[in-house]
């Protein structure tokens, strides 16, 4: 099954909801397994007990990878603008918001 275009299917920690964003199934998919990989990553150090800590914490893990790849390349025309990110997050926070 295929899923249409800019449609995210997100099924972790015990909830289920579906983002339709301007992106390519492609890169959501990158995207979303990326995300997957720092949960699990933060189950197994804490022991994810409680899926809101796990998902506050993977969420910070990835904002840092984020920011020190910024530092990086501080001059990059290529790296994301901060504030771009931050109303993207926002947009998606808020159709959260809506399902849940």
């Amino acid at each position: 099954m295929t899923k249409p275009e800019g449609l995210l299917q997100i099924d972790l920690l015990g909830t289920s909801f579906a983002l339709q964003t301007d992106e390519t199934p492609q890169y959501l998919d990158v995207l979303y397994n990326h995300y997957k990989i720092m949960l699990k990553q933060v189950e197994n150090v804490t022991g994810g007990s409680d899926p809101l800590k796990t998902a506050i914490i993977a969420g910070i893990l990835v904002t840092d990878e984020l920011f020190k790849e910024k530092q990086k390349h501080p001059a990059n025309p290529q790296a994301p603008d901060l504030n771009d990110v931050e109303a993207r997050a926002l947009r998606m926070i808020s159709r959260i918001d809506q399902v849940v």
